[in-house]
């Protein structure tokens, strides 16, 4: 019964999004300002693990839904709204990346929130873990190359289906697994001083 009333439940939300949807390509602000409220806060997420500035961060939030607003009339189905606006974070986040930073990785994540890799997708507002920890696992996330940053904030944090991060990365699965594989050993490597040999980054393989 609690799985019935669960799915009944995702298939009500789902129908408030894409009815949000609909309407917001009419011009009603008040259907677009839902979708912000609904979505602002993992994007936000999303970006400030990837880049960890928290101001920064939120401009470019702002900056994903002005273009989402501008570009609605290209979304072909609503069902895939979250995905969409995920893929338009990403490239935000890229072109910042390659403006600011070029080729090098990003350094100096003095306010990345994220702290713990089993616990990033609580956001920066949560309580995060001891100060040692913290800036080892800064380290250890900002020194992934994008593409595995990428794919392990999306499928490890977000727990996100390969197919979903395959849309919004417009990567093969078998690429995805690959860069999320050498993500993980990476931040195992980089966190066993920490987390102990035993620690595993895990998450679902669909």
């Amino acid at each position: 019964m609690a799985g019935n009333r669960e799915s009944a439940g995702e298939a009500s939300a789902s129908a408030i999004v894409e009815d949000a949807v609909s309407r917001a390509r009419t011009g009603d602000a008040d259907a677009f300002h839902l979708i912000f409220r609904r979505y602002s806060k993992p994007l936000l997420s999303f970006i400030y693990n990837l880049i960890g500035d928290r101001d920064q961060a939120e401009e470019l939030v702002q900056e994903t839904f002005v273009r989402a607003y501008r570009r609605l009339g290209s979304l072909r189905e609503e069902s895939y709204l979250s995905t969409w606006l995920f893929g338009i974070a990403r490239n935000v986040v890229r072109e910042v990346i390659r403006r600011k930073y070029s080729d090098r990785p990003l350094v100096g994540l003095e306010d990345v929130g994220a702290a713990d890799p089993r616990s990033f997708a609580a956001g920066p507002d949560e309580p995060l873990m001891a100060h040692e920890l913290r800036r080892a696992v800064r380290a250890a996330l900002a020194g992934l190359p994008e593409d595995g940053r990428v794919v392990f904030v999306l499928k490890v944090i977000h727990q996100m289906k390969y197919r979903q991060i395959a849309r919004i990365t417009g990567s093969s699965v078998g690429k995805l697994k690959t860069d999320l594989h050498r993500a993980r050993r990476q931040m195992r490597q980089r966190l066993a001083h920490y987390l102990g040999e035993g620690y595993a980054v895990t998450g679902d393989e669909s």
